[in-house]
């Protein structure tokens, strides 16, 4: 059996219908906008063959975060900053990975990247790259998207809708749009109330409900890079106690430019 007829690896049945043949070996396809989104198709991908990945380029992608996705982590290799061994390093991974995972923290050159696609193809590997990649069958771009569960000035982030663009090659060269809700978990109802079973993958967790607080304050306090899927849910019997407290102001949305009481965070990861 040659290596790129071995079945397919799968992907989350959130976007089978952008994928309907799941991730095919030897391909390389591009994932633009979501780190979520990509730890979720690698978690799909790993989990139910126990395959292995790699992410090359990637510095904040958080070890953390890639656990509550799903990834396994005993079958995950990071290679944060290859420096100027990068188009080696990946070649190496394709050679013996299923997944290799591309960010741009990897600097390639056109040259090195059809050279990395014919050995994916070569090898049977899949290459799912965060960063554009000339000569990718299909590339999933994450356009728009609103955050759910915060109402006039309080509450917390449940939910991320997303706008999910399909373009590509071949059978991907229609360009298809779907709707994806983050997280991807499907065992509790994004809209629904509180969870209070422990924290889902993503998850910036806060000792009260955060007044005011934006999307880019609560990116600082992760490490999470702007624009991230960052849900905020209740803390107090999740964290342990050896965790730091980090103090930060809230504005309040009552009254824009002034300073609320600081409210104390725990962070998750």
């Amino acid at each position: 059996m040659l290596l790129t007829d071995r079945p397919p690896l799968p992907v989350p049945s959130a976007i089978v219908p952008l994928l309907p043949d799941g991730l095919r070996r030897g391909s390389t396809t591009v994932l633009l906008g979501s780190t979520s989104l990509v730890l979720a198709m690698v978690a799909a991908a790993c989990t139910a063959r126990e395959a292995w990945a790699a992410v090359v380029g990637q510095p904040s992608l958080g070890l953390l975060a890639a656990a509550q996705a799903g990834v396994a982590l005993d079958r995950l290799a990071v290679v944060p900053s290859p420096g100027a061994e990068g188009p080696t390093v990946v070649a190496a991974l394709l050679d013996g990975i299923d997944v290799v995972v591309v960010g741009p923290g990897c600097a390639l050159t056109d040259a090195d990247r059809r050279r990395l696609t014919a050995r994916a193809r070569d090898r049977g590997s899949v290459l799912l790259s965060t960063a554009p990649w000339a000569g990718a069958g299909c590339v999933l771009t994450v356009e728009g998207g609103r955050w759910s569960g915060v109402g006039e000035g309080g509450g917390r982030l449940r939910a991320h809708e997303l706008r999910l663009t399909r373009t590509g090659r071949g059978s991907a060269g229609r360009p298809q749009d779907l709707r994806v809700v983050l997280p991807l978990d499907g065992t509790t109802d994004p809209y629904g109330p509180p969870v209070t079973g422990g924290p889902r993958a993503g998850v910036l967790a806060t000792a009260a409900p955060v007044t005011g607080a934006t999307v880019a304050e609560a990116s600082v306090l992760s490490g999470v890079p702007a624009g991230a899927e960052v849900p905020l849910v209740p803390v107090a019997p999740l964290v342990p106690e050896a965790l730091p407290v980090v103090e930060v102001p809230a504005v309040s949305a009552a009254s824009p430019g002034s300073v609320a009481p600081q409210v104390p965070l725990r962070l998750v990861g």
